[in-house]
């Protein structure tokens, strides 16, 4: 356990040892890894959108068994029963509500009142500044070098814009792996730093190795920005997959996106005309076809097949830019030590003024 700590606005809010976050990634944040991260003294959030509501709770009350700090879990606020899910946080006495899209007023002022740190993810300024209209407790503003689904401006550039916009303590995301980041970021008046690609890469992480490996083995040049995935930008490692995604033809992307969303609706339960309601609510307000609808709707089956079953041929790897230079696998206690020891050791080097 790392002795070095550092305080900030976001520490006290919630109640972490160390100003880091573990994002809520799809098929990877699950109970071993947010309470690993949780237990190294960093805010672990659990990614709910894969899960039913049933074990969305059983995998809350797991990871309060594996750990008394708090943790996250992240939602989808245009998910159909986005309500539903907020109960059951507030039910199980979860800490932080995390949200890839802004959340409603309403679901804001529901856990507020219900004593739950909110704390949306944003790609753009404004929309830090309406969901700190609305109440929320803090922000994750993601740049463009984050993984998964992301913006095409930097970190560098949009992270001290959202801090100049807004009042509320601020994390960025997107680019950051070990304690020089970290200082940075503290630097542009951050309040701390959320980082998935490199929690993915832990002994802690259920990922298959196989598939660890793949991270391992790419360089900066092989983690790429595709629209073909959903039509809509989405960083992940290049792959043979993904080539032959931006190849196909709209026919064939609809066969083969009807195909895994068959998939998808087996595995999770939902009924065609819910997932279609999903694909379209993740257009925001972009001009999809109904192949992109369908692929956007099933892209957790895409995510699965690598995150969970290790297949890299049949599924994609949401990737930040980082993983071209991550090049090993620490324990989250490890990781979350090694980078408060670093922001240490830069800081302890900076110049002093006169």
């Amino acid at each position: 356990m790392s002795d070095v700590t550092l305080e900030t606005a976001f520490t006290k809010l919630v109640g972490v040892r160390h100003p880091l976050v573990q994002t809520g990634m799809g098929w990877v944040a699950g109970p071993r890894l947010v309470s690993a991260s949780a237990n190294a003294g960093a805010l672990g959030i659990l990614a709910s959108a894969t899960m039913t509501l049933d074990q969305l709770r059983s995998a809350v009350r797991e990871v309060k068994s594996r750990t008394d700090e708090p943790f996250g879990v992240n939602l989808r606020a245009d998910a159909g029963d986005a309500r539903d899910r907020v109960r059951v946080i507030i039910d199980e006495g979860v800490r932080v509500a995390s949200f890839a899209l802004a959340p409603s007023r309403d679901l804001i002022a529901e856990l507020k009142d219900a004593g739950v740190v909110v704390i949306p993810s944003i790609g753009a300024r404004r929309h830090a500044e309406k969901v700190a209209a609305w109440g929320a407790d803090a922000v994750i503003v993601q740049g463009g070098e984050g993984g998964g689904h992301t913006g095409d401006v930097a970190t560098t550039v949009l992270l001290p814009q959202v801090v100049d916009a807004v009042d509320i303590p601020v994390i960025g995301a997107g680019g950051f792996h070990d304690g020089r980041g970290l200082v940075a970021a503290l630097a542009y008046g951050a309040a701390g730093v959320a980082m998935g690609t490199r929690f993915l890469l832990t002994s802690d992480s259920t990922v298959p190795d196989a598939v660890k490996a793949r991270y391992l083995a790419a360089t900066v040049k092989d983690v790429t920005v595709t629209t073909a995935l959903d039509g809509l930008p989405h960083r992940m490692l290049r792959t043979d997959l993904v080539d032959s995604l931006e190849r196909a033809g709209r026919t064939r992307s609809l066969v083969q996106a009807v195909r895994r969303a068959a998939g998808f609706r087996k595995l999770s339960g939902l009924s065609w005309p819910q997932m279609v309601r999903d694909g379209l609510a993740m257009k925001h307000g972009k001009e999809l076809s109904w192949s992109q609808v369908l692929l956007a709707a099933n892209t957790p089956m895409l995510l699965k097949a690598s995150m969970v079953e290790g297949r890299t041929d049949l599924g994609v790897m949401a990737s930040g830019q980082v993983a071209g230079v991550i090049e090993d696998l620490p324990s989250c206690e490890e990781l979350v030590a090694r980078v408060m020891s670093e922001a240490r050791h830069v800081l302890g080097t900076l110049p002093t003024p006169g």
